[in-house]
């Protein structure tokens, strides 16, 4: 697939949910965290290209990383409002600031 092509495709299938809706996700182990300073669709396309040169240095800093179960908490606690897009078979998750 293009790069084109594949953002758009991308960009078309990110949405607003809430975490509650997610959570399904988080208990199977696929939710993963992308910093609200990242751009979402930009990493979801490092994840769907397994562009490890480009999310190895972000897992280092903590922004792209499994949702862990504080952040889960924290998430639940407050119906945090996420971005989310699915990268088959994850759900990259950012919370919408």
């Amino acid at each position: 697939m293009s790069a084109e092509l594949l953002n758009e495709k991308l960009n078309l299938e990110t949405a607003k949910i809430d975490w509650q809706a997610l959570q399904p996700h988080f208990a199977r182990g696929a939710a993963v965290y992308v910093a609200p300073d990242l751009d979402l669709v930009a990493v979801a396309r490092y994840v769907a290209d397994d562009c490890a040169a480009a999310l190895s240095p972000l897992m280092e800093e903590g922004k792209f990383q499994l949702v862990s179960d504080e952040q889960a908490r924290a998430f639940w606690a407050d119906n945090q409002e996420m971005w989310a897009v699915v990268v088959a078979p994850w759900v990259l998750v950012q919370p919408v600031v």
